[in-house]
């Protein structure tokens, strides 16, 4: 295996995991934040998730000698920041240990298909949209409580989305921590611990409007937004993955780490991508390793899951903000555009959309879920089935006598 190691492995590597941690940690962060765990509790949370995508990587790219990159569900975390206020930490554990279940279901049984089509593709992005939408209206408002450090990182993001696609939330990263460290803008009563991570066991307990509320919605985002590009992706570069082995390896993950916060894992896309492009390996066979040496370096990320943790306390605001809200502002737009792209589930798709923004609880079950609920009856009862062409050629072309 050494022996295919190249200098190109690593630095797809290193790249993959630099751009998945810049990308959403943020968004991590707020989901921490919302659950209302303690600050070890947070340490823990980043050491499970960082050895979660790393031993699942590294596993799933040796057994099939693809480079098979896993990630954290990014919406699924987007959820959770929405979902978690006043929800007990422990019943949030247990959401955590119904979804993986479910995950480790689906691979088990093979019903990926079935599960794809039993909820119409327009209202999974419409909900993930809604779930997202607030994070980027987040980025453009905190412009008017520091409006020169989101200017710059706002610049950074224009110029970048022209000049350096695939480095653009890295690069406004940089700008914004920069921008800081110029202005003293991070808080100097907290410090950088430099300590090793240390895992803390969260004892589950389990609130049935939590699970429906938080631990299925969560589900379904990581299977529709997370599992099922991840797929394609794999698909595009010339792979054949192994769809169910890859479900019950990320859902036995996410069933271990989950009491210590690993929450939910699952096939990555972007990153996925660097993993699997020539710029990896022109070898396709031999283009695993980057999938390995990804895996190492999510693993020596993870074991400083403290110092990832302190970086964002000491940060402002603003910041954590705005480089969410700019990350998740691509997954928005195509959420959205894929939403509404059919005219007749568009009512629909809007419908399930705004349920999902409004933040309405019902029984202590959050909008995730009844957003669904709305939008599928919707879709049953106003979506016009589609035009069935053979009708409509024998109607328009009547058989002659």
């Amino acid at each position: 295996m050494l022996s295919s190691l190249k200098l190109s492995h690593i630095v797809a590597g290193a790249v993959a995991v630099l751009v998945g941690y810049t990308g959403s940690v943020a968004i991590i962060f707020q989901a921490i934040e919302a659950s209302g765990a303690s600050q070890a509790q947070a340490n823990s949370w980043m050491l499970a998730l960082g050895l979660g995508m790393g031993l699942t990587s590294l596993a799933l790219s040796l057994m099939y000698r693809m480079p098979i990159l896993t990630a954290w569900s990014t919406p699924g975390a987007a959820l959770l920041a929405v979902s978690l206020t006043d929800v007990p930490l422990s019943d949030a554990i247990g959401a955590f240990l119904f979804c993986a279940a479910l995950l480790i279901l689906t691979g088990v049984t093979g019903w990926f298909a079935a599960l794809s089509r039993l909820i119409p593709d327009a209202l999974a992005n419409a909900m993930l949209a809604g779930l997202l939408f607030p994070f980027g209206l987040a980025a453009f408002s905190a412009f008017q409580s520091d409006t020169a450090l989101v200017a710059a990182m706002a610049v950074t993001f224009v110029a970048g989305r022209r000049l350096f696609a695939r480095y653009t939330i890295p690069a406004v990263l940089a700008v914004g921590i920069l921008w800081c460290l110029g202005d003293g803008s991070f808080t100097h009563s907290a410090s950088v611990d430099l300590t090793m991570a240390e895992p803390v066991f969260m004892m589950p307990s389990f609130s049935l409007p939590v699970l429906i509320g938080v631990g299925l919605p969560l589900y379904i985002v990581t299977m529709s937004s997370q599992n099922m590009p991840g797929v394609v992706t794999l698909k595009a570069a010339g792979y054949a993955p192994p769809v169910s082995a890859s479900l019950i390896v990320t859902g036995a993950a996410s069933f271990v780490l989950a009491p210590f916060g690993g929450f939910a894992f699952n096939l990555a896309a972007i990153t996925a991508a660097i993993g699997c492009g020539p710029e990896a390996d022109e070898n396709p066979k031999t283009r695993y390793m980057a999938g390995v040496m990804t895996g190492v370096f999510y693993i020596l990320v993870g074991l400083g899951g403290a110092t990832v943790i302190s970086l964002f306390l000491i940060a402002p605001t603003a910041l954590i903000t705005t480089v969410a809200g700019l990350a998740l502002l691509s997954t928005i737009g195509n959420s959205l555009s894929a939403a509404l792209a059919d005219a007749r589930g568009r009512d629909a798709a809007l419908i399930t959309f705004m349920v999902t923004v409004s933040g309405v609880s019902f029984f202590g079950i959050g909008a995730a879920f009844w957003a669904l609920v709305v939008g599928i009856a919707v879709n049953h009862l106003i979506t016009p089935p589609p035009p069935n062409t053979a009708t409509a050629g024998t109607a328009a072309n009547p058989a002659r006598p």
